[in-house]
């Protein structure tokens, strides 16, 4: 649907690149007062995606939320991005969303129509999804934005975190890199349609299908690469697990359009903030900077970094191979001694 309002332009930032660094959020929590329960077994100290909160020996809780300014002008495919990106929190930590509640900012020139269509978008991704949007809030504003607060469900002893890795894991990742590169060089009309249409199918597309065969197997850590990047968010789950984690430069997966952009200069914000906040965890000696910038570049709906015993990983990637679900052999796990980086990019 083509629509009057160009979204894109009523932003400042877009999709996960505006998302603030995780070493300011983790300036600015420092120190508050919480309740402490037992049953609250994942919570905003662990930097995981979502919080998970035991209601018996049966089921837990899975929380989260998640949204952002408009990453394309479709209000259609804004609603269905944002929507599968506040989704795939839930699914990273192994369970299944069942409730969800609207988050939207309406700036004032956008009409009814391009309104229901974001909502639209959000609802279909949504019944996709297997959950049930069942209300939520709607504020006017100076920018557009729209996402979902959502609530899932799991097994206590089958909640997957971003802190368990093991030294001798395979690193899988479910969805090629480049994002915020390609969309900052589509605002200086340099990239085609036929490469945007790419990007927006990978974007609107929900990570239901590797979860659900991630979790038929032993799976030790997992998080989904979001507006982090791979770098931010493989440092996370390095620091969680206590382990060093080796990317394999030439086996991760990009869009090679994005390298060429990246060359020319077409970084956003988000990854200048990423860079600051894990550089001092990270060696990348001999990765270019195209290459390094990508791996820093913030993700908009991105896929999952799965960390699982190298047996079972091959079995998944078969799987998923199978499926037709993309997946990638991109890394390793190994011990950390106190004076080795986090993270290493060979």
């Amino acid at each position: 649907m083509e629509t009057e309002v160009k979204l894109t332009k009523l932003a400042s930032c877009a999709g996960c690149g505006a998302k603030v660094g995780a070493g300011t959020l983790a300036q600015l929590l420092d120190g508050f007062k919480t309740h402490k329960d037992p049953r609250l077994i994942v919570g905003f100290d662990k930097s995981d995606d979502a919080s998970v909160y035991v209601i018996d020996e049966n089921t837990a809780i899975v929380q989260t939320t998640d949204f952002f300014p408009p990453i394309v002008d479709d209000p259609y495919l804004f609603g269905q991005i944002a929507a599968a990106n506040a989704l795939s929190d839930i699914y990273a930590m192994g369970g299944e969303p069942k409730l969800a509640l609207n988050i939207m900012c309406v700036q004032d020139s956008m009409d009814s129509g391009t309104v229901r269509e974001i909502l639209r978008g959000g609802y279909e991704k949504a019944y996709e999804a297997g959950a049930i949007i069942s209300g939520g809030h709607t504020i006017h504003g100076a920018e557009p934005i729209y996402g979902l607060a959502v609530t899932g469900f799991v097994h206590p002893d089958k909640v997957l975190t971003n802190s368990g890795a093991k030294p001798g894991d395979m690193l899988i990742l479910t969805k090629p890199l480049g994002v915020g590169v390609i969309t900052t060089a589509a605002k200086a009309g340099l990239v085609d349609d036929e490469l945007m249409s790419r990007l927006h199918l990978q974007m609107s597309t929900l990570n239901k299908a590797a979860r659900d065969i991630m979790v038929r197997y032993k799976v030790n850590s997992c998080t989904d690469v979001t507006g982090f990047a791979l770098l931010g968010h493989s440092f996370e789950m390095a620091q969680g697990s206590g382990c060093t984690l080796h990317l394999t430069v030439d086996r991760i997966p990009y869009h090679q359009e994005a390298f060429e952009f990246a060359d020319m200069g077409f970084i956003p914000a988000g990854a200048y903030r990423n860079r600051e906040y894990a550089e001092h965890g990270v060696s990348a000696p001999g990765v270019s900077r195209p290459m390094l910038d990508i791996m820093y570049d913030p993700q908009t709906s991105g896929g999952l970094l799965i960390s699982a015993p190298e047996e079972e990983a091959e079995r998944m990637l078969g799987e998923f191979y199978a499926a037709g679900v993309f997946a990638a052999a991109v890394g390793y796990v190994t011990d950390r001694s106190e004076n080795d980086p986090y993270v290493v990019a060979e």
